[in-house]
């Protein structure tokens, strides 16, 4: 629902003042009487537009406004109904013959009221149905239009712009001077004014249309539809035709889709107002015409006396009042509420919902219940007696602090503890139309659903700890993977600066001891001391590369680029390098991804008997892509205790996969990652 709909439902109260319910029973008196009374006067097709124009925007706008006072939309359709009234009464008396006193004055007013009821009308459909405007720009062409109006409208007042004086026997009041000036002047000014209004109309709801979205998609089709349907049988008859009668006819349509929009869609929370009302219409209707088909055809038939003929037409009107009044609440219903799903299909539309399990699912569960029960709104809160909140609801989720059990519901709220396994988990708050109470059998339909409610708060909560359980584990893998590089990293340089050190300092002074021996002429002190010598850079080289095997300096200096660089060079295998690195990763995903490939380079001299291997490193925005490629014999897979399951656990540590694609035979063997870097 649009915010500024929802926003002015806030002050919705459930039973009217009596002065509000004296002024909008005032109003509704008026227009009909004016109607009622011009009706009297002839029948003129020419006019019968404005009747109905009166009789369909006074109806809508006085629901509005006996339930919203002050609401500007209901403001606006209460005026245009009111002037439309005014406009069929003053013509039906100008147009009766003999002619009536004041007559001609009537007339005066009932014309040039027409460019005020146009510019009027055009400002009802473009605030519609929020009652604000699309933005200050159409807010001043609004005042435009309407300030265009009323220089027509003072033009109409003055001289008989207006083609209605013309055709028809309808007689201008009084004559000034410059009727042919003013004519020239104000015909194309007031063809042109009429046309703009027209497409400003169009203009406004087709992007009130395209903006909107939810609920107020739905509200404004049907408006969409009949405003589209009017301005095309208006242009449409006064190119065909020459008169936009046709149009005129079709214009109460306008109002009759905003109503249909407030009531279908619970607009302004008065669906209730007008379903009673309908229902009443329908059966005063059916009970006129039977009553007066009894007492008519029946006597006309059989020689029986008046009083039999009403005591007969008041049986036959009883027998059949529940019957009708069902049937007719039955339609009424499915007009205003749209079809509502039986309990099987509400039951079958969670079922489908719970089988999907998908993120979604508490508030397409709130939706499901709306419709079950006919709730204008749901409210899925979720904790223990002491604090709750709200975790999901249809048809938006209200922005509500946590609140205890005790704290939920109000006057037209109904609320329904959640039970599991004997413990309160949450609570549904629904609400209803004005005065239309849970049905007994919405109230078991509820009960069936509140618990289905209760199963899913409890799966929520152990889907939740469960991930909970999963981010604590995984973190604490991360945790231990940056703990044993810390470690790798210390081992690297404990042995670089303290044993590698002291291994190069023994292998000097050994050298030293050489030269000397070999002054001294001591041939096989000479051959044993550099027999040492040799093993001892033996050791030392051992010791460096195990030093790199561990953690490699090189990789925390300057980076993974480098890194992998110095391990090529090493490697007793062509290998083809390709790193695209924008600058430097986080030390475990640098560590990670140079380990990976120092395995993989290993396994595919050590096993594979690889010729050539392809290295791919490449980082798209935060996520690193690392792929090895040998052409080897193939045939690696993840072992217990193997290299490649140490490097598959390792990655899981980090949130990554490791693929490994091997066909043995030759086939070669691929090694794939992603890293997240973020």
């Amino acid at each position: 629902m649009n915010p500024a709909v929802a926003a002015d439902q806030s002050g919705y109260h459930d039973v009217p003042s009596l002065g509000r319910e004296v002024a909008v029973g005032s109003l509704a008196l008026l227009v009909l009487g004016l109607v009622a009374y011009g009706a009297t006067l002839g029948f003129h097709v020419g006019n019968l537009h404005n009747a109905l124009l009166a009789l369909t925007f006074a109806g809508v706008g006085l629901h509005v406004l006996r339930a919203r006072s002050g609401h500007r939309v209901g403001q606006l359709f209460v005026g245009l109904g009111l002037a439309a009234a005014l406009m069929y009464f003053g013509r039906q008396t100008g147009l009766h013959d003999p002619a009536l006193p004041g007559a001609a004055w009537l007339s005066w007013v009932s014309i040039w009221l027409v460019p005020l009821v146009m510019a009027a009308a055009g400002v009802a459909v473009m605030v519609f149905p929020t009652g604000q405007h699309l933005s200050p720009r159409w807010r001043v062409a609004s005042h435009a239009m309407v300030g265009l109006a009323i220089l027509i409208a003072l033009a109409s007042a003055l001289w008989p712009i207006e083609d209605d004086w013309r055709s028809s026997d309808l007689t201008f009041p009084f004559t000034l001077g410059g009727g042919d000036t003013a004519r020239a002047i104000g015909w194309p000014l007031m063809i042109f004014g009429y046309s703009a209004f027209q497409v400003m109309w169009a203009a406004a709801v087709v992007t009130r249309l395209r903006r909107a979205d939810g609920d107020e998609v739905r509200q404004l089709r049907w408006f969409v539809f009949a405003v589209a349907v009017s301005l095309l049988l208006l242009f449409a008859g006064q190119i065909a035709w020459g008169t936009p009668l046709l149009g005129l006819l079709t214009l109460p349509l306008v109002p009759l889709a905003a109503g249909v929009a407030i009531v279908r869609y619970r607009l302004y929370d008065i669906d209730l107002v007008i379903s009673r009302t309908l229902v009443g219409g329908i059966l005063l209707l059916l009970i006129s015409v039977g009553y007066v088909g009894v007492v008519v055809g029946v006597g006309a038939l059989l020689p029986v006396s008046d009083r039999v003929l009403a005591l007969a037409a008041t049986a036959a009107v009883a027998v059949v009042f529940e019957p009708v009044r069902r049937r007719a609440q039955t339609l009424v219903d499915r007009l205003v509420y749209g079809r509502r799903a039986t309990p099987y299909e509400t039951l079958s539309r969670l079922s489908a919902q719970l089988a999907r399990d998908d993120a979604g699912l508490l508030e397409g569960l709130a939706a499901t219940i709306a419709g079950g029960v006919s709730a204008s709104e749901v409210v899925v809160w979720v904790g223990d007696a002491e604090r709750m909140e709200v975790v999901a609801a249809w048809p938006t989720r209200p922005a509500r602090e946590a609140r205890s059990l005790a704290e939920l519901g109000g006057r037209r709220e109904v609320v329904r503890p959640v039970w599991h396994d004997g413990v309160v988990q949450g609570a549904l708050v629904l609400t209803k139309a004005p005065g239309e109470p849970l049905a007994p059998s919405e109230d078991q339909l509820l009960g069936d659903l509140v618990a289905q409610t209760g199963l899913v708060i409890d799966h929520r909560a152990r889907l939740e700890q469960i991930a909970c359980q999963t981010a604590e584990l995984q973190a604490a893998a991360r945790r231990i993977v940056t703990a044993e590089d810390a470690a790798r990293r210390r081992i690297e340089r404990n042995l670089h600066d303290g044993a590698q050190q002291r291994l190069v300092s023994l292998g000097m002074e050994l050298g030293a001891l050489v030269e000397r021996a070999a002054a001294a002429g001591d041939a096989d002190l000479v051959r044993r001391a550099e027999l040492a010598r040799q093993q001892l850079l033996d050791a030392t080289s051992e010791l460096r590369e195990m030093a790199r095997g561990v953690h490699p300096a090189v990789l925390t200096q300057d980076g993974l680029e480098a890194a992998l660089a110095n391990l090529v060079d090493r490697s007793p295998v062509l290998v083809r390098l390709h790193v695209a690195l924008g600058w430097r990763l986080p030390s475990e995903v640098e560590a990670t991804a140079y380990f990976m490939i120092s395995e993989a380079l290993t396994n595919a001299a050590r096993h594979a008997h690889a010729s050539v291997v392809v290295v791919d490193v490449s980082l798209d925005e935060d996520r690193l892509t690392v792929e090895v490629s040998d052409d080897g014999i193939g045939g690696a897979a993840l072992e217990p205790g193997g290299g490649l399951q140490g490097l598959a656990d390792r990655l899981s540590a980090l949130g990554a996969r490791l693929e490994v694609v091997s066909l043995p035979g030759g086939g070669g063997t691929t090694v794939r990652t992603v890293l997240a870097c973020g």
